[in-house]
């Protein structure tokens, strides 16, 4: 056990990561009934954002991919307003309009989930121009997968924040499938963070399931942005325990790997045994923690479930600006 944490962190910890998987174990089991358009579930992957935004303020900026229900809970954002956003409510976060894949929630500087593979990288490095820009002190964080950095918007976005120096860190979450192509299947290299040497900065390799791990790391690398001394990659190695979206056969894999992973290389079930090995905790503790969020989650379902519908003639609000007057 890291001699750097408390009982105090390790509840924290533990209740973040708990509680993106409660919020995906319950969108699954509502798929079909109640859950509107594709979803992506990101079981398996939990310490990695918890890690990482546990550095970050509101003032922070975070991007994510089409799996963002996790980013968007670990930088603050509520849980009833996100469930009622996959509800298709008109009291989620857009309205019931965007769904699964844009989640979003500027009161606490997430940019949005992106159905577009790749899509993340510009947006996340424009928002850290515009802190240099201004003088700023926050930092942008963009969460990608393994798959999308194969795509040229990586390289333009890499390129272009370690050129001009900007505060961003490109999080990979290397869950070992692109879709259903396996990481090793699409590189040249197996650590993918060794891409940053020919952009000359960091680039760091780290087990993504240790949220330790992940949190101390991402410290270092959060604050050297922050100092201006540019940006980073850390690449957070981790595995997809479900599949692709909700309904994928999976016949890519096998169900003995899945379950191998899930049983010996769970993030949340590492902690737990950790902390109690450590006596840092009681399991009576963490029960209590266990009770709370289950208090708050069946708030939540109970808020999306009884939540209205969007109006009919609402459908083409919030599509376009009004008259923007420009200066000539």
């Amino acid at each position: 056990m890291s001699q750097q944490i408390g009982k105090e962190e390790a509840l924290t910890l533990y209740y973040e990561m708990l509680r993106i998987r409660r919020f995906e174990e319950t969108v699954k089991e509502k798929s079909g009934t109640s859950i509107v358009g594709p979803t992506h579930l990101y079981i398996g992957e939990e310490a990695i954002a918890v890690g990482v935004c546990s550095h970050l303020t509101k003032a922070d900026y975070v991007t994510s991919t089409h799996r963002g229900h996790g980013h968007t809970l670990a930088k603050g954002a509520r849980l009833d307003r996100s469930l009622a956003e996959l509800y298709g409510k008109k009291t989620g976060y857009c309205k019931g309009k965007g769904g699964s894949m844009h989640l979003a929630d500027f009161s606490v500087g997430m940019l949005g989930a992106n159905g577009v593979v790749g899509g993340g990288f510009n947006i996340a490095t424009g928002a850290a121009l515009a802190v240099k820009l201004r003088g700023g002190k926050e930092v942008a964080v963009c969460f990608f997968g393994d798959g999308s950095s194969n795509r040229g918007t990586f390289h333009e976005a890499v390129n272009l924040a370690a050129s001009w120096q900007l505060p961003v860190i490109f999080v990979c979450e290397n869950n070992g499938w692109a879709s259903t192509t396996r990481f090793s299947e699409t590189g040249s290299i197996p650590q993918l963070a060794k891409r940053a040497e020919g952009y000359g900065i960091p680039g760091v390799t780290i087990d993504g399931n240790d949220v330790e791990l992940v949190k101390k790391t991402s410290a270092e690398l959060i604050a050297r942005a922050r100092n201006g001394e540019g940006p980073s990659i850390l690449e957070c190695l981790t595995y997809r325990i479900e599949g692709h979206f909700l309904a994928d056969p999976q016949l890519y894999r096998t169900k003995e790997e899945v379950q191998e992973q899930y049983d010996n290389n769970n993030p949340i079930t590492r902690f737990r045994e950790k902390i109690i090995t450590a006596k840092l905790v009681t399991e009576r503790e963490l029960s209590e923690v266990e009770w709370q969020l289950e208090l708050e989650l069946q708030a939540a379902i109970a808020f999306a479930e009884n939540s209205p519908f969007p109006e009919p003639e609402e459908a083409l609000e919030d599509l376009f600006v009004g008259e923007v007057a420009v200066n000539e």
